[in-house]
């Protein structure tokens, strides 16, 4: 069963951003708090939302999606941006994923979304094959970016006056 996070599912969305971060080898990197995820995706200004997986005999959580919108300005329109996917092992190869990514398709196609994008490990070939064998286009061409830590600070501390601070996010 796919269905939307509820705040109950807070512990269970942190343990399975550890155990994903876990196996992309990065768990120190994984700091979300459960404080944090409650204010990003049940707070007054939600920046995300999340779906959850569970298998349909126990009721247990198996997996979760959790995205966000983003704007295209080549198209106009939003799209959606799905931060992290995950299944756990016990539960792969029953469908969860692929039902994951079929309900993320059907909200995108509600809300008149044009893209549905995400990131994927190069390394992660059980993955990419998943996602290819969906009909996923890979993007070579695109590197990712990331600005953070003190070169982020550096580059903030040259930004010019800000003329309206209203227009932050």
């Amino acid at each position: 069963m796919i269905r939307h996070a509820t705040l109950d599912d807070i512990p269970e969305i942190r343990a399975m951003i550890r155990e994903l971060a876990a196996y992309e080898r990065a768990v120190e990197q994984a700091r979300a708090t459960e404080e944090q995820l409650r204010e990003a995706l049940f707070g007054a200004y939600p920046a995300a939302h999340a779906l959850m997986a569970e298998d349909d005999d126990t009721g247990e959580a198996v997996g979760f999606a959790l995205w966000f919108p983003r704007f295209s300005t080549w198209t106009g329109t939003r799209g959606m941006h799905l931060e992290d996917l995950y299944v756990r092992p016990q539960a792969r190869g029953s469908g969860h994923g692929k039902a994951l990514l079929a309900a993320l398709a059907a909200t995108c196609r509600r809300n008149g979304y044009d893209r549905f994008e995400w990131w994927v490990l190069a390394w992660n070939t059980p993955t990419v094959d998943f996602y290819t064998s969906l009909g996923v286009e890979l993007l070579d061409e695109w590197k990712v970016c990331r600005l953070s830590g003190e070169p982020l600070g550096e580059l903030a501390a040259r930004t010019p006056e800000v003329v309206d601070p209203a227009c932050e996010g």
